[in-house]
């Protein structure tokens, strides 16, 4: 286990900004290493549970979902309380039920190291049964979103994609991403920060509210 993670806090309180913890684990394709995801996009999400009802659709989704999380040149990785043996016997039972495989890694946390330096579970917690955690980590290692579900609610795959696209899009761009964005529709300009250009602003809104003129 890395030193970093071991020394880390109980619910270090990551926020966004922040650079994700290196850590190295088994997971269900090997040995895996976080900062080895470098130089693209990585979604690290946890599961309560493996052999549970709605973890089980959410892998499924995205298990479905896989090569458009690819063509964005972003990779997968999901992590759980469960053992090594435990996330093999689930992909063997999600293969064989419902068709497809399981292909990105799945990192076994039975300590709650991992979990307790990402902020996934509390100090207080013996299990993972209440977490469903993600994070998006930028290509420089850099967490730009996260967000929380219960354990009672799965996730939604197209809006973890339309997250990633609203990153790479501002990023692409320097601009701002509105409510309900979704690719090929217009972006917005930073707000101006210069009084005199507020007075000078065509009208009362336009020095705040106004759409990026793409470049390509």
């Amino acid at each position: 286990m890395d030193t970093a993670i071991a020394n880390s806090p109980p619910c270090s309180g990551l926020r966004i900004g922040d650079f994700a913890p290196d850590f190295e684990a088994r997971s269900t394709i090997g040995p895996v290493r976080l900062s080895t995801f470098r130089k693209r996009w990585l979604v690290l999400f946890s599961h309560p549970a493996d052999f549970t009802p709605v973890c089980t659709t959410e892998f499924v989704a995205l298990a479905r979902e896989a090569a458009a999380f690819e063509a964005r040149d972003c990779a997968l990785m999901a992590l759980s309380v469960d053992s090594l043996f435990s996330h093999f016997a689930w992909l063997r039972m999600i293969r064989d039920r419902f068709g497809v495989e399981v292909r990105f890694p799945i990192v076994e946390d039975p300590t709650l190291v991992i979990g307790r330096a990402f902020g996934m579970v509390s100090a207080q917690d013996s299990d993972s049964a209440t977490v469903r955690t993600t994070f998006f980590i930028d290509p420089k290692g850099v967490i730009r979103a996260m967000n929380c579900y219960p354990a009672n609610l799965g996730r939604s795959v197209p809006e973890m994609l339309r997250i990633l696209d609203g990153l790479q899009a501002i990023d692409a761009h320097g601009a701002l991403a509105p409510a309900n964005w979704h690719p090929g529709e217009p972006l917005l300009n930073p707000p101006i920060h210069n009084l005199d250009e507020v007075f000078d602003a065509e009208d009362a809104t336009s020095w705040f509210l106004r759409e990026h003129e793409r470049q390509d």
